[in-house]
This record gives structure tokens, sequence and C-alpha cells, in this order.
């Protein structure tokens, strides 16, 4: 299936050409070939879709619950409709297998299904008062938002922003990653085709300083939300509070996985790999950093070593690929130096460690006695990079998985119920997986603390999130 290169931006409820505007090369990171030009959005283009989000937000704020949510489960259902042709233009674009692109727009449209349902059950509270008189507690829409999504999970991230705004009755300016536009774009195709009122969503690409700066410091925009690193998270908050614009940042992670002698060592290898491994490790909760109890490192090493030598990688439109390449050109060169500072400082390289012989690949790496001052543990890699440590006691665990500023996910694996409890209470996370990976759902909340970030996408802390709360007194 052929990648779609009539790229175009969404504003204003129409599609606009690249005519007059610089434009952006869309690369198929396999090989590194130019696949499509992507417009970038003007001063003027922004400025003009901040006036459309102004004026569609009261028409959008006011409509019915029902008519919002029959909206969000038609795109659920267009998206699904259009899974493999939007899965094979993420795979050209993104790179990873067209199994998990899939899986991406799967998930995707479970978020317009289940922010379509959430919103209806949106309830305030009535306070106690004397007879004759009424306080209550309502939530209302904060107003036009402007959302910024990388390219890691360009449909998935997108959507879980997109989804909960729309459903809390807010007006949608996304800057989707400039590096994988046609499968973002095909969200507001869906969008646009379910019948959302013209103004309500809007989709700019371009250059990411003119972009933040214009949308968040425009009257218009009252809130934006942003995925990506924690130095650009900061940099944001610090131009939101000159505009006082509410922010929700979920910023970069480093994630331990703490590996308990008593747990089942071949089913924990059977999950961890191909987690490592998974969209070639370019994952915020992606597992890194392994600490593993001093009686089984040497066969967790062996095992997951075995395991990834065995991972295939290839193109992700082959169907026996399971890892495919990195995202652009940068990500090779950065994993490479990150791997060899370790090594020169003492880490032992198991398996892979070298960038494949074309386009953005490189081989799935295990480092293990990888020491604390290695950059590669201090740095999160976004690569398909696992570094490995022992220890020997409960607390010198936890020790390790906290010695960062990072706090979006950790997981551990045990089959000790009291030391499950234990572990997580005292993991400095927002998420904390014990024996599972599974921590992004629709209806559960994701986020994290410390530099990676706050605030909460997903739940019904996702849709709080694009609230403002009001109270009304009336004697």
């Amino acid at each position: 299936m052929g990648y779609e290169t009539d790229l175009k931006l969404f504003i204003d409820g129409s599609w606009r050409t690249g005519e007059n505007r610089d434009h952006f090369a869309v690369v198929n990171p396999v090989d590194g070939n130019r696949i499509a030009d992507l417009p970038l959005a003007t001063e003027a283009d922004l400025n003009e879709a901040a006036e459309a989000a102004r004026r569609a937000f009261p028409i959008w704020r006011d409509t019915a619950v029902e008519e919002r949510g029959t909206i969000l489960r038609t795109t659920a259902q267009i998206l699904r409709k259009r899974a493999d042709q939007i899965a094979a233009i993420m795979t050209q674009e993104q790179g990873k297998p067209l199994a998990e692109s899939r899986a991406e727009v799967a998930g995707s449209a479970s978020m317009f299904d289940w922010y379509a349902e959430e919103i209806k059950r949106d309830y305030g509270r009535v306070l106690v008062r004397p007879t004759g008189q009424r306080s209550i507690v309502t939530h209302q829409p904060v107003g036009p938002v402007a959302t910024f999504t990388p390219w890691n999970f360009p449909l998935y991230l997108l959507a879980k922003k997109v989804a909960a705004a729309l459903a809390a009755g807010c007006s949608v300016i996304s800057k989707p990653p400039e590096e994988t536009p046609g499968s973002t774009q095909a969200l507001a195709e869906a969008l646009d085709h379910a019948g959302l009122p013209r103004g309500v969503f809007q989709m700019v690409f371009g250059n990411p300083d003119l972009v933040s700066r214009t949308l968040i410091a425009h009257p218009a925009i009252r809130k934006i939300s942003f995925t990506g690193s924690t130095p650009v998270g900061k940099h944001l908050m610090k131009l939101c509070a000159d505009s006082m614009t509410r922010v929700t940042l979920e910023l970069g992670g480093h994630a331990p996985v703490l590996i308990f002698d008593d747990c089942d060592l071949d089913k924990t290898l059977d999950m961890v790999v191909p987690q490592k491994f998974r969209n070639a490790g370019q994952v915020c909760v992606s597992p890194t950093r392994f600490y593993v109890q001093e009686g089984i490192y040497d066969a967790f090493l062996k095992g997951f070593a075995e395991r990834t030598a065995q991972v295939k990688v290839g193109d992700g439109l082959l169907t026996d690929t399971k890892m495919g390449p990195l995202a652009n050109k940068r990500r090779p060169e950065a994993i490479g130096a990150l791997v060899d500072d370790a090594k020169a400082k003492g880490a032992k390289l198991l398996a892979g460690g070298e960038p494949g012989d074309s386009g953005f690949f490189f081989r799935p790496t295990l480092l293990a006695d990888v020491p604390l001052d290695a950059n590669i543990m201090n740095e999160e890699p976004f690569g398909p990079v696992a570094v490995s440590r022992s220890f020997t006691s409960f607390d010198e665990a936890i020790e390790q998985a906290n010695r960062l500023p990072y706090g979006l996910a950790a997981f551990a694996f045990t089959e000790n119920g009291r030391r499950a409890n234990l572990l997580g209470d005292a993991i400095e996370a927002g998420m904390v997986g014990i024996n599972t990976f599974a921590i992004s759902t629709a209806d559960t909340p994701f986020g994290g603390v410390k530099d990676s970030g706050f605030g909460s996408e997903g739940g019904k802390e996702g849709l709080e999130s694009y609230q403002v709360v009001k109270a009304i007194h009336q004697a």
C-alpha cells in the first residue's frame, strides 16, 4: 500500500496546500529516502488557527454530550475501518513493524470510544446547605487547547490528548511531529468525516519554536498538553508562565526493572525482551535499567542475550520483522555514543552494540555490569539498549530504582505478595507495573513525577485535565 504524499495543513476545517510555504522532507527510516514533502505553517497560519479555535469553542462547548459522544464513537469506527491503510503509512514513516502499527490504531480508537462514554459520567456534586439554599460544583471545559506530540507513537499519543479534550468540550489545535504526518493526518480526516464542526479540531506542522511560542502566547489558548523530552517540557512551562496558560507535561523516563530471585525467570524473560525492543526501544516507558537479584543474575544475562540474538530486525512492512529501524538519522549515532561510553567505563557487551548496514537501524543490544557513572545509566537512551546490574537486598533495589530524577514508569517481577505491596509503595514513579507491562489503557491515568512531568492523561484524570471547576452558590 503506497504512502499518502498529498500532505496538507488542516486549518479552520479545510485542507491547505503547501503553496508559498517552507517544507519538511518526510523520509522512510528503512533507507533514508524521501517519501513526501510536508508544508509548514506560517505565523499567519497559526494565528488564523487560534482565532478559528476561539470561534469554534462556544459552539462545541454547548453541543449536547450525546452528540459529542456520537462523533467520538464514529471517529473510532472510522479509525478501525481504515486500520490497515493507516498502519502501512505509519510503518513507512516511523519504522515500527506493521503489527505494532495496527495495535496503535486500535489503541487510538479505544480512546475515542472510552471518552465518548466517560463524558456522560462527568458528575458534579451538590453540597449540604440549609433549606432554600443551593451550592453546586460543576466541571466546565477550560477552553481552546494546543497539543504537542512526538513521533514514537504518533497516532496514539495524539488520540490520547484529542479524545479527552474534545469530550470535555474544548476546541483543539494539534501540532504532531513533522516526521510522521501521514498517520496523524488520518486522525484529522476521521474527525472531519465523523462530522466534527468546522474549526473544533485543527492540525498544523511547523518550526517547533515558532509554533509553541505563537500558540502559547495567543490569548485564545487556555491550556497546552505536551509529550516529549524533559528539557523541552521545562522550556514550554516557562513560556506558559508568562501567559498563565495551564499545562500538562508527560516527559522523559528511564524505567527501572527490578527482578527478584523468586520470579519465574523464563516467563519473565519472555515478557521483558519483546517489551525492551518494542518500537526499537523508542518508548517513554520502555524497560531499560534492569536490576537483577544476584542469585539469578548470570542466568538472566544468558537468557536475555539468547533471546536478543533472535530478534528479527528489518523493514517493518515484512511480516517476520520484530524490530524496525529507529525513527530518524539522529538516533543511531546517539545510541552508539551511549554504548561506546558504557563500554569504555567497564560495561560488558553481550549482544548487539552496532548500527545496521543501511538506513537508521541499530542492533538490539544488551550491556551487563554497567557502572553507575556511565552516561546510559543516567540519561534516557530511547533506543534498543538494555542495561543491567545485580543487587543483593530489597533496600538496594529500591535505592537504585529511585536514584534518578525521572519517575515516569517502573516495573518489578516477584511472586512474593507482601514484597509486591511494598514495591508499589516504595518506588517513586507515576506508574508501577508488577509482573506486567500493561500500564497504558484508556481507563487508567498515565503520567509521571519528578522530572518526568506532572498531570495525567487517560482515565477520568485525563478528562479533568481539560476542565475547570466552578462552584455556584444560590441563597
